[in-house]
């Protein structure tokens, strides 16, 4: 394990205050990791074209997801239940992005995530502070998300389904995960229906600015969350995940 400290200096934009509709914050710099760490401190993530400056962003209002308030459907319920799936944390973080660097988006006609973003992240990952979440149905991934860990908030960059609902399944797992380790937000990023649909809902920029000031309260770990492919149940509340009961049965 290894405690993170943020170098201010390192990034020189900030989105206090911000009331541009795109939410674009500036342009400039590199993917390194100390000014990744202080943007994502401040709220403010890359998003740009291969061949660009790198493109800053931090729209608001925010789309945040309470990791205990994750909205778990029927339909999810019954898929949980038939354990056609087994889901692991860390192992196959290359694959991930990879999948997510390849899914077509509507309205997207190509992919932010390019070489740069794939070998920034992949930098992160080996330093414990991006994580993966997989789905896996007899041994092929079928599904999975990533995103960077900050203090107590997630932040999700991508996530991908090769099989229905898949993503929404990898997305309740790191939920409860991220319970279970006393993390307080996901930050989306995108205001998607999608999202809304699981639970997440907008939060003004001064709500998400005041949610960024108790974060920097809480320190920035880096360290491997691996679990191997196992099933994943329902059986345990958020309540008593919190005091340290597991949902990933061997």
């Amino acid at each position: 394990m290894r405690i993170f400290q943020v170098d201010e200096q390192a990034f020189p934009f900030s989105a206090t205050g911000l009331r541009g509709r795109t939410g674009l914050v500036g342009t400039g710099g590199k993917l390194e990791t100390d000014c990744l760490l202080a943007a994502y401190s401040r709220g403010i993530f890359p998003w740009y074209p291969h061949g660009w400056p790198v493109m800053w962003f931090s729209p608001a209002p925010r789309l945040i997801l309470r990791p205990e308030a994750v909205h778990i459907s029927h339909s999810m319920r019954a898929l949980i239940r038939k354990k056609q799936y087994r889901v692991s944390v860390d192992l196959a973080f290359s694959e991930v992005i990879g999948q997510c660097q390849l899914i077509l988006r509507d309205g997207q006609p190509g992919t932010w995530i390019h070489n740069e973003v794939v070998e920034a992240f992949t930098r992160l990952h080996l330093l414990g502070l991006v994580h993966s979440v997989e789905v896996w149905e007899a041994g092929n991934l079928v599904g999975g998300l990533y995103g960077l860990a900050i203090g107590r908030m997630f932040c999700g960059e991508s996530m991908f389904s090769i099989k229905a609902n898949t993503s929404k399944l990898a997305l309740v797992a790191l939920c409860y995960e991220l319970v279970r380790r006393g993390f307080l937000w996901v930050d989306c990023q995108q205001d998607t229906d999608h999202l809304k649909s699981m639970g997440a809902g907008l939060f003004s920029r001064k709500a998400f600015d005041q949610m960024l000031v108790e974060n920097r309260l809480y320190p920035i770990i880096g360290e491997t969350w691996v679990r191997p492919p196992a099933e994943f149940t329902l059986d345990q509340p958020f309540s008593v995940l919190k005091a340290g009961s597991d949902p990933f049965a061997n």
